[in-house]
């Protein structure tokens, strides 16, 4: 392993954290209050350890994906464990394991609280809150390959490393530019909302902070009631809408600029995806009609909760726990898929879904008539051989480490629905799941050695499970 490189790779991350930090920290000097330092010592301790690490840069720059992989996790687990400094040093969240999960929750686009009282924090913890969202959706080291100049394959195995789904493309030859096209697309889209909300007469503070949490899919409000503090349907509908977007392949939208329509229209992912959402709105509309009393109020609630939790972003107007056991039955399935690969969404992803199900039923027909050929074939192209194993062993080893954790926190003595959902949820990233931990509830009756496990069932799911895994395979081969 190159350790040298990922050493230094890992300083320039650092440093990188540290001007993340400026922002936060103008929010402090804006509205008086006084915590500089919070975000100041934590700052120049990423600073001055960031320059250590890359004054002198490694002679050898070859990175195997082995040594992609291993830097990844290696930096989000450091960004983490610095970006959590902020809430203990101002005494928002006092406990560092506490500050941990907050912030592993925030990078990860999970969304996963432990606080009671979001309203009682600073604004400038609630803006680093929301903004680590914003940093974790799109992935802090494909923000290094747009800024920083990078080797092609290098930056490859960074991106394969940190991007969502079973297979990562180029769009254009060079990878540079295609993180930069990924990151203009991803700017354009946050801008977009929060200019939107600003105009539905949101303050710009809940704007930008909602606009993080929706592009990032990530559910931070600033409110204790989630969106549901506002009562707007306009609100809502914004949201909504950009959550939507968000949940879909980034690369789609790119193909639209550059009026590719085809690729865009054949994409068999993003129609399962919009037709789940579509089935489940209607389901959920029919199924909670009496509690509502109306069409239009049981499309506001379920359309909206539909959409936060298929693009795992977790945001809530209403309380699901109220509804229906056959509506929430369907809310937890849509954890489990989640949204589009190469979207800013969590969950196994809709492409992986869709190919199980393409594979289970080339199998029942190999077994109907074993000399039958069935080509597995996604958006017209077959797919390959090396990618349908890739899905079905990521499935498989995801089902072990969900039983694993789950076996693990329930040490804790909690009911079963709310164990199994906050596995679910941390592990794909949604943030509110049933019983104690739904939209009304927080984690914050869990032990510190469930909050850490649920910690790394968050990485996990975010990193889609191999670059952790890795970490305990330095040095070997």
């Amino acid at each position: 392993m190159n350790y040298r490189m990922i050493t230094y790779l890992t300083g320039q991350i650092m440093k990188l954290e540290a001007v993340f930090m400026l922002a936060p920290l103008l929010v402090c000097v804006l509205y008086g209050e006084g915590d500089y330092f919070s975000f100041i010592t934590p700052a120049a301790i990423l600073i001055a350890a960031g320059f250590i690490l890359t004054v002198k840069k490694p002679l050898n720059k070859e990175m195997s994906a082995h040594d992609g992989f291993v830097t990844v996790a290696v930096a989000w687990i450091i960004i983490s464990l610095f970006g959590a400094l902020p809430f203990m040093l101002s005494g928002d969240i006092p406990n560092y394991i506490d500050a941990v999960f907050e912030t592993i929750s925030g990078f990860t686009t999970t969304g996963s609280t432990l606080l009671t009282d979001v309203e009682a924090m600073s604004r400038s913890n609630l803006f680093w809150r929301s903004f680590s969202h914003w940093l974790g959706g799109m992935g802090v080291l494909v923000f290094v390959l747009a800024v920083l100049p990078q080797s092609n394959a290098k930056s490859m195995y960074i991106l394969r490393a940190e991007a969502s789904g079973p297979k990562v493309g180029k769009l254009v030859s060079k990878m540079k530019s295609s993180a930069r096209i990924l990151y203009s697309i991803y700017i354009f889209l946050t801008l977009l909302e929060t200019v939107l909300l600003c105009i539905g007469g949101m303050p710009l503070f809940d704007s930008l902070a909602n606009s993080f949490a929706t592009t990032g899919t990530g559910g931070f409000s600033v409110l204790n009631n989630s969106i549901a503090g506002y009562d707007s349907v306009y609100f809502e509908a914004v949201i909504a809408i950009f959550m939507l977007l968000s949940g879909i392949n980034f690369n789609l939208f790119y193909f639209l600029i550059i009026r590719k329509f085809t690729d865009f229209y054949r994409n068999e992912e993003m129609k399962a995806y919009l037709g789940i959402i579509a089935v489940s709105i209607t389901a959920i509309i029919i199924n909670t009609y009496h509690l509502y009393g109306s069409l239009a109020k049981a499309f506001r609630f379920s359309s909206f909760q539909v959409i936060s939790i298929i693009t795992s972003t977790g945001f809530a107007t209403a309380d699901y726990i109220q509804w229906p056991e056959f509506s929430q039955c369907i809310l937890l399935l849509l954890m489990f898929s989640g949204a589009c690969a190469g979207s800013t969404g969590g969950g196994i992803k809709v492409y992986r879904v869709v190919l199980l199900f393409k594979v289970a039923l080339k199998e029942i027909a190999h077994t109907l008539n074993p000399r039958s050929v069935v080509t597995l074939k996604m958006d017209g192209k077959p797919v390959e051989a090396g990618v349908v194993k890739g899905v079905v062993n990521y499935t498989v080893l995801y089902f072990f480490i969900f039983a694993f954790s789950l076996i693990l926190i329930s040490v804790d003595n909690m009911d079963l629905t709310t164990s199994v959902t906050a596995v679910i949820t941390c592990f794909n990233n949604i943030g509110p799941g049933l019983g104690f931990v739904g939209p009304a509830g927080n984690f914050s009756g869990f032990s510190s050695f469930s909050k850490i496990i649920l910690s790394f069932d968050m990485l996990l799911g975010r990193l889609e499970i191999f670059p952790i895994l890795l970490l305990f395979r330095v040095g070997r081969r």
